[in-house]
């Protein structure tokens, strides 16, 4: 048994849904991608696949098994193109996975560039604030903000974010620009619930003295950072939100920084993937191609709110 053309075969059925899916895909008969599983799972001597008439699907042992076996057909494809040296055009699909908003505003812009550039790759970008396991999920790479975990990713930083305190100008010619955290708590604020401290804002000022946390009195507590930007904009009080998410309204003068020398220390970001002995071309391709751009627009943006 040709081992690595039936993890292709494996791969493909899983990946099309059907055996008979696969067969069109691979361009061969339909009991051939049936034998070849058949043939793997005799070799392992465990069940890959719970198979029905309509589906198929994945035993606890075929879910690990199936990402090990892309991990080696990665490799094999990776070892081929760099033994064909650069005649080799690079080609197969990318899975990304990036922030809401980050993703939208920075990571599609940069994917797009990517396409244009390599004709041949494909991209599966997944935007979602819940950080994804790379491994688990099946995803190539993450952009992420924050601070990363320890663990065994391989991380390139790109540039950092800060998290500010605005209100649009309006507002503040009616009831005064905040100086100081004391001074919060006579302002009307929009409280963006989804922030990991809550309705708590923490602040970090720079003459030295300990972090501090303000728990300001909100009028209007709203689930997502756009909307929270879209009431401070229309004056209903001040917002704390991410630096990059009013790049837009504050270059536009709808929005006024304030308490920047209060500001929590910056937010890194940065892409990830996995630790692997040979890094997939597109991998590569990607990582070199997006962390000039990323730092480039990070960078200047950061620069628009000073």
């Amino acid at each position: 048994m040709d081992r690595l053309e039936a993890m292709e075969y494996f791969v493909a059925a899983v990946e099309a849904g059907s055996f008979s899916a696969a067969g069109r895909q691979l361009n061969v008969p339909l009991p051939t991608v049936s034998r070849k599983v058949a043939d793997l799972e005799a070799h392992l001597n465990t069940q890959l696949l719970v198979r029905s008439t309509r589906k198929l699907a994945l035993t606890e042992a075929g879910t690990s098994y199936l990402a090990a076996c892309k991990r080696i057909l990665d490799q094999v494809s990776e070892a081929e193109s760099q033994a064909a040296g650069e005649h080799v055009t690079p080609r197969g699909t990318l899975t990304i996975t990036a922030p809401v908003v980050f993703g939208r505003l920075y990571v599609v812009p940069v994917v797009t560039a990517f396409l244009a550039r390599f004709p041949q790759i494909n991209v599966y970008l997944t935007l979602s604030d819940h950080m994804l396991d790379l491994v688990d999920e099946r995803v190539d790479l993450a952009i992420r903000t924050g601070m990363l975990p320890d663990s065994t990713l391989i991380a390139t930083k790109v540039g950092e974010i800060r998290r500010v305190v605005c209100g649009s100008p309006t507002y503040f010619s009616a009831h005064g620009t905040p100086e100081g955290l004391d001074d919060l708590a006579r302002h009307m604020c929009v409280t963006y619930t989804a922030l990991a401290s809550g309705n708590t804002w923490i602040f970090n000022p720079r003459d030295g003295k300990p972090s501090r946390a303000v728990r300001p009195r909100c009028r209007l507590k709203i689930n997502t950072a756009e909307a929270a930007i879209d009431a401070a904009i229309a004056g209903v009080g001040v917002t704390n939100v991410l630096s990059f998410q009013v790049v837009k309204p504050v270059s536009e003068g709808k929005l006024s920084i304030v308490l920047q020398d209060f500001e929590p220390e910056p937010i890194p970001v940065h892409i990830v993937h996995t630790r692997q002995t040979l890094l997939p071309l597109k991998i590569r391709l990607f990582v070199d191609f997006a962390v000039s751009i990323l730092r480039k627009s990070l960078n200047h943006d950061l620069a628009k709110l000073r």
